[in-house]
């Protein structure tokens, strides 16, 4: 998935969350109706530990990658949306978990990087896709990360562009309010090397950020959660000065326990980061699986975005 990286925002310093939290527009908590995170049984990760058990490293993923909670990733390869969200949903709800999805199939996706280009294939397509995911959820409670990358991709795209984006993005929400009462969602907002926490929190509020739960940072990407929290933070006072709300965020730490080289497009000597738990921001969430390619690029290269390489989630285990 595409991290293009500009200069680190200078000078960001934790401030502390505005008093005012704007509601979301339902107010179900999906984690006090669950007893913790769902361990996807079909993981990248898991699958390959599980095809290759005599492999030296597979002991090793099997126990510090392949069971720690981490997102689900759906899109157009997840066939009937609804049937598959349900099926996921319906599964964690079986065992009193709570699942972590991700929708990743917005029209125009990855625009402007195009390492994860694809989507949708028009803006009413992903209308009708999204109002399916959230209605196989239904009741269940859910996290869902909506459409990482589409906040940031902004650089090659014209205004009419965005508008639309924005409006699929905000119409997103509105599904899930309406259809998906236990589900919390986090709009996805970059992270900190994308853009500055006041052009970030206008893009937010522009999509629509009123109706979500909250917002996520970082996905596919390793800054430091202490770089997070000051930037989350910086978004949440922007927010605050300029439309009189903030909101919860979380954290994608899943690749971030060595922190970012300024490389986006799988670095080498990455580290894993805090596995998924409640606090720290939010909640500190493995979105991406380490070990899974960004792209054709790096460490990874020959190898397609989303491939699982053993190789580098076995060095992002021990950090080098």
């Amino acid at each position: 998935m595409r991290r293009r990286l500009r200069a680190l925002v200078a000078g960001l310093i934790a401030l502390p969350l505005a008093l005012v939290v704007a509601p979301s527009a339902h107010a179900a908590d999906p984690t006090g109706m669950t007893s913790g995170f769902y361990v996807d049984p079909d993981s990248s990760a898991m699958r390959w530990a599980a095809a290759n058990p005599g492999d030296g490293r597979a002991s090793a993923i099997n126990s510090a990658i392949a069971n720690t909670p981490m997102a689900r990733w759906f899109g157009s390869w997840s066939g009937s949306i609804g049937t598959a969200t349900g099926a996921y949903a319906g599964a964690a709800d079986a065992r009193d978990k709570l699942p972590l999805l991700v929708a990743y199939n917005i029209y125009n996706r990855d625009y402007c990087g195009g390492h994860s280009a694809g989507g949708a294939s028009s803006a009413s397509a992903y209308a009708t896709w999204i109002a399916q995911f959230a209605g196989g959820i239904a009741n269940r409670p859910t996290v869902v990360l909506l459409e990482p990358d589409s906040l940031g991709d902004y650089g090659c795209m014209t205004q009419a562009q965005i508008t639309e984006r924005q409006g699929m993005l905000s119409g997103a929400l509105g599904q899930f309010a309406r259809q998906a009462p236990n589900t919390w969602v986090y709009l996805d907002a970059g992270n900190p090397g994308w853009a500055s926490a006041a052009t970030m929190a206008q893009r937010l509020n522009d999509a629509g950020l009123r109706q979500a739960h909250g917002f996520s940072l970082n996905i596919s990407n390793y800054f430091t959660t202490a770089e997070n929290t000051a930037y989350g933070n910086a978004v949440n006072s922007a927010l605050s000065a300029r439309y009189g709300y903030t909101k919860p965020f979380v954290v994608d730490t899943s690749r971030n326990g060595n922190g970012s080289n300024g490389q986006w497009c799988n670095p080498s000597g990455r580290r894993i980061g805090t596995p998924t738990r409640l606090g720290g921001a939010e909640m500190l969430l493995w979105i991406k699986t380490p070990g899974e390619s960004d792209g054709n690029c790096g460490v990874g290269a020959g190898s397609t975005a989303g491939q699982f390489l053993p190789e580098v989630a076995y060095k992002m285990i021990y950090g080098y």
